[in-house]
């Protein structure tokens, strides 16, 4: 990590070994095997255009276009976007701060955010934007962190601090990937959604299943602990 630096610089940083990682079920495989189900099974059929905040090298996006929705993906890191840009299907990707989104008021359907809230410098301010570019009864869908896996990875801290830290993955082939991500307690996510008129209408706590564990046995511990916390949100006619 370097001082000073954004979470949006240090993801830029590690892009090239975040699509190498991204992209490996064998690599990934809580995204893969547990996390993307999950999301899919959350997200509503398709609108008009769904938005997918913080879209990376565009794997969530590339499923959302093969099942008919029109999508339209917003990254901060240059290298990732170009990315999602040319990978099949090909992403239609706007390259801007999540906090500032390119797009009209009222004008999309769905929000999708996959593991991307505890990677904001400012996740209230995104949130804010997406309501803003969401029409009324639109839907945010999130995946992220479970506040109480990223407390345990982040240190000796209190549960509600807020601290940001770093995390290497090695895999199984000596690859390497360094996720930067931020502890937040639940309730600041929750009221960053109420504050601007989001309604939660459904919580999933992913557990993996047998074959998961089988084929990956550090997954075992997420029967126990939960590593990630899933979402499914309703704007409300403000």
């Amino acid at each position: 990590m370097h001082e000073g630096d954004s979470l949006r610089d240090a993801w830029d940083r590690e892009a090239t070994a975040w699509i190498a990682w991204a992209r490996s079920p064998e690599h990934d495989h809580a995204f893969w095997h547990l996390n993307l189900p999950v999301l899919l099974a959350l997200t509503p059929p398709p609108g008009a255009l769904t938005l997918d905040v913080a879209c990376g090298e565009g794997r969530v996006a590339r499923e959302l276009l093969k099942r008919g929705h029109r999508v339209v993906g917003v990254e901060g890191s240059p290298a990732l976007a170009q990315a999602a840009r040319d990978g099949e299907p090909p992403v239609e990707v706007h390259v801007a701060d999540a906090a500032a989104l390119p797009l009209d008021d009222a004008s999309a359907d769905l929000a999708v955010v996959s593991l991307a809230l505890m990677n904001f410098d400012d996740p209230a301010a995104v949130v804010r934007e997406i309501a803003r570019v969401l029409r009324p009864g639109g839907r945010l869908v999130a995946s992220l962190l479970h506040p109480l896996n990223s407390w345990g990875d982040a240190g000796d801290v209190g549960y509600f601090a807020t601290t940001r830290y770093g995390e290497t993955l090695i895999g199984r082939d000596g690859a390497r990937m360094t996720l930067h991500d931020t502890h937040r307690p639940l309730v600041a996510y929750t009221a960053a959604l109420a504050d601007v008129g989001f309604a939660i209408e459904r919580l999933v706590e992913p557990q993996p299943d047998d074959e998961h564990v089988a084929a990956h046995s550090d997954a075992a511990r997420w029967r126990d602990r939960p590593s990630f916390l899933h979402l499914c949100a309703v704007l409300d006619a403000r």
